[in-house]
């Protein structure tokens, strides 16, 4: 079997698919890249069982057949070439592979492509489509919301749910939760799903800036995704979702208004003296006036700063993880935020003002740490 293929285009293809495989494998079959030769055409596919990428590119070749190749070794390689055209001789008797450039020729074993986990399928599924930009926007929201405890697995991925009002994305890891709306893609049937944080980042990466829509498949247990020459197919989380509805407060009379960067600046500095193991700012709002303070009384640490703020209800004081406030700030793009409360021991509400993007609805929630007198 031979194909010539040229090395970037290769090395492109290889590159969008490589972060599926997994550094320690239980399989050994899974360090290779299927290589899938019909004429004309080449079909790679990576896999960690969960989640698995196929890839699509043209080649010369009249031959067909199929063999694994070790990831790494061809990656390696491939890295080191300029543009070039690469012939590859495959025997499929012994497996050898032998890749001809312009500069010599490489040897390595490949692999029985019969060893490799059948590529699976999304039986029986419901389709829909969206903006990839928009997809890539919604898990970029979120993602970094979700949990990381392996007793509740349904929280460390992003719930996905399809209305005909919208898709909206949830992520929450009990202390701080995001909820991402967009109203400008309606789904044809009304469904839910647990995506995993792996194929989420693989898909924000493959999909971040790129125009046209993702064709999206999913049954109760896996969900399939293709955009131009890629294909991505996961098994999803099973299990059932927290009702974030309920914990969101809905009676929220206090209500402060600020410049987005001057807070997460003033937040980064002071953090820097809170304890290290709750990593807690106090917000004190008195008028138009917000304080911003932390403390470390083991190492005597202490910092204070004062921002101008508009503010509508009573005066108070709030406790919050500077960290997570941080987070939600860098995941906002405009340049004033509302913080909505209702009381100290409540969770606080973070909203955009004058969202650009009429489309898009965005609601960060953030629970208090309880502040010692």
């Amino acid at each position: 079997m031979k194909f010539i293929v040229s090395s970037t285009t290769l090395l492109k293809h290889l590159s969008l698919i490589n972060g599926v495989l997994n550094s320690s494998n239980t399989l050994p079959i899974l360090d290779n890249f299927l290589f899938d030769v019909t004429p004309g055409k080449l079909t790679v596919c990576a896999s960690d069982l969960e989640t698995t990428m196929i890839t699509y590119m043209e080649v010369e070749s009249k031959d067909s057949g199929k063999i694994a190749v070790p990831a790494k070794l061809l990656m390696d390689t491939l890295k080191t070439f300029s543009d070039q055209p690469l012939t590859f001789t495959i025997d499929e008797k012994n497996f050898g592979i032998e890749i001809a450039s312009d500069y010599g020729k490489y040897k390595l074993t490949g692999h029985n492509a019969d060893e490799y986990p059948k590529i699976p399928t999304v039986e029986s599924p419901s389709t829909f489509e969206m903006d990839a930009s928009a997809f890539a926007t919604g898990i970029n929201k979120t993602i970094f919301a979700t949990g990381n405890d392996d007793l509740r697995p349904v929280m460390s991925g992003v719930f996905c749910q399809l209305t005909d009002s919208g898709v909206i994305f949830v992520a929450t890891d009990a202390h701080k939760l995001v909820r991402y709306r967009r109203l400008d893609v309606k789904a044809p049937n009304n469904a839910s799903f647990i995506l995993p944080k792996k194929p989420l980042n693989l898909l924000r990466n493959l999909l971040s800036g790129e125009v046209g829509n993702v064709k999206i498949e999913y049954n109760p247990t896996s969900a399939f995704f293709a955009h131009n020459n890629i294909q991505l197919i996961c098994r999803l989380i099973d299990g059932k979702y927290p009702n974030y509805e309920a914990v969101i407060p809905k009676e929220n009379p206090n209500k402060l208004t600020i410049d987005r960067l001057a807070l997460a600046n003033s937040i980064k500095r002071v953090s820097i003296f809170s304890n290290k193991t709750t990593y807690q700012i106090r917000l004190k709002i008195t008028g138009n006036q917000l304080q911003v303070s932390a403390q470390d009384l083991d190492f005597s640490n202490e910092a204070i700063e004062r921002l101008p703020c508009q503010f509508e209800g009573q005066d108070m004081e709030i406790g919050f993880n500077s960290k997570f406030l941080l987070e939600m700030l860098n995941n906002i793009d405009t340049e004033l935020v509302n913080l909505e409360m209702s009381a100290p021991n409540r969770a606080g509400i973070l909203l955009p003002v004058d969202n650009e993007n009429k489309e898009e609805d965005v609601l960060m929630l953030v629970m208090p740490i309880m502040l010692n007198a």
